[in-house]
C-alpha cells in the first residue's frame, strides 16, 4: 500500500523457520519457528527472480504516491477512488499464485491443493483487509492534503509503531537499536510536525493540512498494527507457511480492503463522478483514466516486489530498499511537483534515515547471534 506503502510478509528464511514482519518500509522479526521445506531453484533463476522483484518494488514504492499525487494536483477529489486503487490490483496476483501451483502440480501430481488458506485464517485475512481498507482511506485523504515529500516522511513513522505494537502482540523484544530507532523517527515526525505552516500547499487550509497530516500519521500507527497483527494470524495458524500462502492471504486481505473502499464509493457516489471529474481532469480525460490505471498498477507491483524480494532474499533487503528509496521519492517529489524542501524536512529525512538503518542494522546483527547459536547448537548435538 505505501510508499504503503508498506506490508507485512514473511522473511525468506521462513525456510530457517524464522518469522518476519515488513512494512511498506521495514521489519520486525520474531522467534518463532515454522517447518518449512526450501524450494530448489538455480542460482541464476534466483537472481534473475531477484532483480525482476526489485524493480517492481522500486517502481511500487517511489511511483505509488507519486501517482496518486498527481490524480490530486491536477483536478480529482475522490479520496474514496484513491483508496480503492491502492489494493484494487489484487488479481495480478493470481499470476504468481497460478505459476506456483503449476510448478507444485508438475511435482505433486494431480491431487496437488489448489488452496492453502484454511477457514481461521480465512476470517483473519478479511478482518486485517478491511483494517487495510480503514488505513487505505487515511493514507489517501493524506496524499491529498500533503506534499509527496511530507506524506513519505511521516509514513516512515510506521516502523516505530510497529515495534510497539510487536511488543505488546507478539511479545517482540526490544533492543538498544530498536528503541533509539523510534526515539529518532518519533524526533522526525515531531520537526516536522513543529513547522507544518512552512510546508502547506497554496490552495490548502490550514484545518485541511492538520486533518491531512494526522490522518497520514493515523495510517502509518493503524499499519503499524496490522502487521504484527497479521504475525499474530500467523502463529496461531497451526499449518506450515508457504510463498502460496503468504500470497493467498495477501490477495484476500487486498481483496477485502478493496470491497470496503468500493463500499465507500458507493455511498459517496464516486462512480458516477468519475465520468465528469475525467472531463475536467487537468491532463485530459484519457491522460485521467491512464493515471487510475496506472495508480492500481504501481501499487500492486510494490506489493508483489515485497513479496518477491523478501522470499529470493530476505525481509531485511526489502526493508532497506524501501528505507533506501525514501530520498528517491523525496528528490522526484520536488523536481516534478516543485515542492518546498526546506531545512526541517532535510532534517527529518536524515533522521529517519538514521532511525530506519539503526534498526535494519540491529536486525542484522541479532540475525548473526541467532545464527551463530544455532550453528554452535547444532555442533553440540553432532
Amino acid at each position: 500500500m505505501y510508499c504503503t506503502a508498506y506490508i507485512w510478509i514473511l522473511d525468506s528464511s521462513i525456510v530457517k523457520g524464522n518469522y518476519c514482519t515488513s512494512l511498506k518500509m521495514d521489519t520486525q522479526s520474531s522467534n518463532y519457528q515454522v517447518p518449512y521445506k526450501e524450494e530448489k531453484m538455480s542460482k541464476r533463476l534466483k537472481r534473475l527472480l531477484l532483480v525482476l522483484n526489485c524493480t517492481m518494488l522500486g517502481l511500487g514504492n517511489v511511483g505509488g504516491p507519486l501517482v496518486m499525487r498527481l490524480y490530486f494536483l491536477k483536478g480529482g477529489k475522490g479520496v474514496w477512488i484513491s483508496s480503492c486503487l491502492e489494493t484494487a490490483g489484487w488479481p495480478f496476483m493470481l499470476l504468481p499464485l497460478t505459476i506456483s501451483y503449476m510448478y507444485r502440480r508438475r511435482k505433486e501430481g494431480p491431487g496437488t491443493k489448489l488452496f492453502f488458506l484454511k477457514p481461521p485464517m480465512l476470517l483473519a485475512s478479511v478482518v486485517l483487509g478491511f483494517l487495510t481498507g480503514v488505513d487505505d482511506i487515511l493514507y489517501a485523504y493524506g496524499v491529498a492534503r500533503l506534499p509527496v515529500s511530507t506524506s513519505a516522511l511521516i509514513i516512515s513513522t510506521q516502523l516505530a509503531f510497529t515495534a510497539a505494537f510487536a511488543f505488546l502482540l507478539v511479545k517482540q523484544k526490544f533492543t538498544s537499536f530498536s528503541i533509539n530507532s523510534v526515539f529518532l523517527l518519533t524526533v522526525a515526525a515531531v520537526v516536522l510536525a513543529l513547522h507544518t505552516s512552512s510546508d502547506r500547499p497554496a490552495n490548502e487550509s490550514m484545518r485541511h493540512y492538520l486533518l491531512g497530516f494526522f490522518m497520514t500519521l493515523g495510517a502509518s500507527a493503524l499499519y503499524g498494527f496490522v502487521l504484527p497483527a497479521i504475525e499474530l494470524t500467523y502463529k496461531r495458524a497451526k499449518q506450515t507457511i508457504t510463498y502460496s500462502l503468504v500470497m493467498e492471504m495477501q490477495m484476500v486481505m487486498s481483496f477485502s480492503a478493496t470491497v470496503f473502499c468500493t463500499i465507500g464509493m458507493l455511498f459517496h457516489k464516486d462512480f458516477k463522478a468519475i465520468p465528469k471529474e475525467a472531463s475536467e481532469f487537468g491532463l485530459g480525460q484519457p491522460t485521467y483514466y491512464v493515471v487510475i490505471v496506472l495508480n492500481a498498477i504501481l501499487w500492486q507491483l510494490f506489493f508483489m516486489g515485497v513479496v518477491g524480494v523478501i522470499f529470493s532474499a530476505s525481509s531485511l533487503l526489502s526493508g532497506i530498499i524501501i528505507a533506501g528509496l525514501l530520498p528517491v521519492t523525496e528528490s522526484l517529489a520536488v523536481l516534478f511537483y516543485h515542492e518546498k524542501f526546506q531545512a526541517e524536512k532535510g532534517i527529518s529525512l536524515v533522521l529517519s534515515l538514521w532511525g530506519s538503518l539503526y534498526y535494519f542494522y540491529g536486525e542484522f546483527q541479532e540475525n548473526k547471534k541467532k545464527k551463530k547459536k544455532n550453528q554452535t547448537s547444532e555442533t553440540e548435538t553432532v
